[in-house]
């Protein structure tokens, strides 16, 4: 019986262990930092190229959310394709056909483990709209332990934030 215990003991961290990298298949590898930084201005409005869907990110964290200093990278399909912080915005391209998002803090402290995932499945000549909130204690007299959301707004809400918010630049760190 002691036997038993010792191996479902030690089992299970090694399960728990080899499950993440079947989860985290949208992500992109553990490894990959990103630099980002905002434009001046929100971006222009744009149409998909022929034959593509548009994808915009929007990062919203409301009014408190310039105070925000962790920056999230996103993943489509087992890459990083961007990063952004604070309140901003970035867009990519994409083939048409099913996809799988990462949401991910890039931080080295606890709110690294926070993760969010969508699929979706893109249509040639479609926009498509997805925000990240990451909330983390910011009071002391309401702490709450940090969590993050990727959500697809209302396309209304989504052109607002666009329009409002800064376009974001990133490069992945060398």
């Amino acid at each position: 019986m002691k036997a038993i215990c010792l191996i479902v003991l030690f089992s299970v961290p090694a399960f728990a262990q080899s499950q993440p990298s079947s989860l985290t298949s949208a992500c992109g590898p553990n490894k990959v930092t990103f630099r980002a930084s905002e434009d001046a201005a929100p971006l222009s409005p744009a149409v998909p190229a022929p034959g593509k869907a548009l994808v915009y990110f929007i990062q919203d964290n409301g009014l408190r959310g310039n105070a925000q200093h962790f920056t999230l990278k996103i993943g489509l399909d087992g890459s990083w394709i961007g990063a952004y912080k604070a309140n901003s915005v970035f867009t990519v391209s994409i083939n048409p056909g099913g996809h799988h998002l990462c949401a991910n803090v890039q931080s080295i402290s606890s709110a690294a483990q926070n993760l969010a995932f969508a699929h979706f499945t893109a249509e040639a000549g479609k926009t498509y709209y997805f925000r990240t909130r990451f909330m983390a204690g910011l009071s002391t007299l309401y702490p709450i332990s940090p969590y993050l959301i990727l959500e697809q707004p209302d396309s209304d809400e989504a052109q607002y934030l666009i329009a409002t918010y800064p376009a974001s630049i990133s490069k992945p760190n060398k």
